[in-house]
């Protein structure tokens, strides 16, 4: 029997389930819709994207998920402790058109420690080496970017919108300007801009992290960061985790550690995830805590495809006339099919078709044709 070999994108999902499950996740499975009122009314935690809508025969207003995480928080309850992955396709209304995206990843609701932060955090990362081995995970606390915003003592007007668009584009500039524009004080301000700056294994920058500290929140985040990288260092797996103190994310949803993934080749994050404990307060479940990641293999088709275009559509095709032995035909077929080949059988050529090689089948039995 002939081995079927899966595409890489399918190796590395199928990798990353065993591996989460492997740390005893188990898989969550949902409807492709849920009702509108979920993510209307928590629109502020969900990805850019219109929400594609429909009624259902009463008339109640329905949406196709474009979201996974605000589902598993719905079903969650207090006192639980969930420890749940998915694969699941959402769907998003952007640029005009209508987009199915994949998504795999996992989330850890209830009482989260620090051991349930690295395991999120340690799978993350192997999610990232499944798919590359040449990958980096950067991480970072939202206490650090809030604690000097709240330092610079910026009006309520939307300004750490423009802020926080500087400091994700690593725009030291336009950050001094905005800072001389809106009065801040200039030790905060060189603190903002040196954050910018700071990126590499913690230990490298260690000193000059703790020299930004300016609040108590600050230096429980610090900390934080701290003993996240000596649990890497002790358990031998530090290789390959970075800090980026100015990674901001979407502030609006994470609300202390956050971290994003790269891969060579793939200039965006391929990976994103963090501590969300405000979605479940804003839910109703106060006595819960929640941190998990998604990776978004939409990002990954050039990368699985190894950036290039394929030549051929199928490696051989062959035609044959009427009344050849259907059966010899299959044989050959099977033969043919030998060392993964794909093999197409028509009865008159497709001039659109690719192919490498191509023969014929009649009377004579199999001809090269070209």
């Amino acid at each position: 029997m002939k081995e079927t070999i899966l595409p890489k994108e399918e190796r590395a999902v199928l990798a990353m389930r065993a591996l989460y499950e492997s740390f005893g996740y188990t898989k969550y499975k949902m409807s492709k819709f849920e009702d509108y009122d979920l993510y209307r009314d928590n629109k502020r935690f969900l990805p850019k994207g219109e929400i594609i809508t429909f009624p259902n025969r009463d008339g109640k207003l329905m949406a196709l998920k474009p979201d996974v995480t605000l589902s598993i928080v719905k079903n969650a309850r207090e006192g639980e402790q969930i420890r749940e992955y998915y694969n699941e396709n959402v769907y998003r209304g952007m640029d005009g058109e209508h987009r199915e995206i994949m998504q795999v990843g996992l989330e850890c609701i209830g009482e989260i420690d620090l051991y349930s932060t690295c395991e999120v955090i340690r799978l993350a990362k192997k999610s990232l080496e499944i798919i590359c081995e040449d990958s980096i995970l950067d991480i970072s606390h939202g206490a650090f970017v809030n604690g000097l915003l709240d330092a610079a003592g910026l009006p309520e007007d939307g300004s750490r919108g423009k802020f926080n668009t500087c400091i994700a584009g690593k725009n030291a500039h336009e950050l001094s300007k905005l800072c001389r524009e809106y009065g801040v004080d200039g030790a905060i301000e060189d603190k903002l801009c040196r954050m910018l700056t700071l990126y590499g294994p913690f230990p490298k920058i260690a000193e000059e992290a703790r020299a930004l500290v300016v609040s108590p929140d600050m230096q429980a985040a610090y900390e934080e960061i701290e003993a996240i990288d000596a649990y890497f260092r002790a358990i031998g797996e530090e290789k390959g985790l970075a800090v980026d103190l100015s990674l901001v994310n979407d502030m609006r949803y994470y609300t202390g550690v956050l971290f994003k993934g790269y891969v060579q080749g793939v200039p965006a994050g391929v990976l994103s995830g963090g501590r969300y404990d405000g979605l479940l307060h804003r839910m109703q479940k106060t006595g819960m805590g929640a941190v998990g990641f998604a990776v978004y293999m939409n990002l990954l088709d050039l990368f699985f495809d190894e950036g290039t275009a394929k030549e051929h559509d199928i490696d051989i095709l062959i035609t044959y006339d009427s009344g050849t032995d259907m059966a010899a035909l299959s044989r050959t077929v099977d033969m043919l099919m030998g060392g993964g080949r794909s093999v197409r059988v028509q009865k008159d050529e497709d001039t659109k078709l690719r192919y490498k090689e191509k023969f014929h089948y009649g009377e004579r039995g199999l001809e090269i044709r070209g």
